[in-house]
């Protein structure tokens, strides 16, 4: 499958905001959006006025992004979204940070969902004790992500881990980290995805 694989900062500058893709570089003053807060390419410092359907695809992009899911894969989570009973937007959040590669990342087993995605695609978890190579598997409430046994002396599992001890990890979440293992307590509500976005305007962008 066809996956982004230029500069992560860029996407950052061409939304104007931090969307933390980058784990802890992005708090730190190497942060491109600190240094270059505009869009990249030549024509970036030009002022230009979004008209409102820019406005809602910019944050389609941006949400599409910051879980790095394609376009169509996108599109297949908002149908989704539709069918169930509540706020749409609110649900395809939900649906995005119940994949398993997010969820990975919300653990502190990587540093960032890219990191994250990579190893879950190398086999390095196990969800109810079978390995599951695939980021866009769905964990539901209950189930429990465990690094392998073999895998747990990675250095970049090892540098997360002993970082995310300190930050916390969201209250939706149950944390063993002397074992490698979590599990998913509940769906997170709006108020627990800490997300600079406003899904409502994805709503309204497919909804023409």
């Amino acid at each position: 499958m066809a996956r982004y694989t230029g500069s992560q900062c860029r996407i950052c500058r061409r939304e104007t905001e931090k969307l933390f893709l980058k784990g802890d570089r992005c708090f730190t003053e190497k942060c491109a959006v600190e240094r270059r807060q505009y869009p990249p390419g030549q024509h970036g410092q030009r002022r230009s006025k979004l008209s409102e359907y820019g406005i809602q695809l910019r944050e389609k992009q941006k949400v599409r992004k910051m879980y790095g899911v394609l376009e169509k894969q996108f599109r297949n989570y908002f149908k989704s979204a539709e069918k169930k009973r509540g706020v749409t937007g609110e649900i395809l959040l939900q649906l995005l940070e119940t994949r398993l590669d997010n969820i990975v990342c919300r653990m502190g087993f990587a540093p960032n969902r890219n990191s994250a995605r990579q190893l879950v695609n190398h086999g390095h978890f196990l969800v109810n004790g079978r390995k599951v190579n695939i980021p866009s598997f769905s964990v539901r409430v209950g189930d429990l992500v465990e690094v392998r046994e073999s895998s747990r002396n990675l250095a970049l599992i090892g540098d997360s881990l002993s970082g995310n001890e300190q930050k916390g990890v969201p209250a939706w979440i149950e944390m063993d980290f002397q074992n490698f293992k979590g599990k998913l307590l509940q769906i997170p509500s709006r108020d627990d995805i800490q997300l600079p976005a406003q899904e409502q305007l994805i709503v309204e962008l497919y909804s023409k």
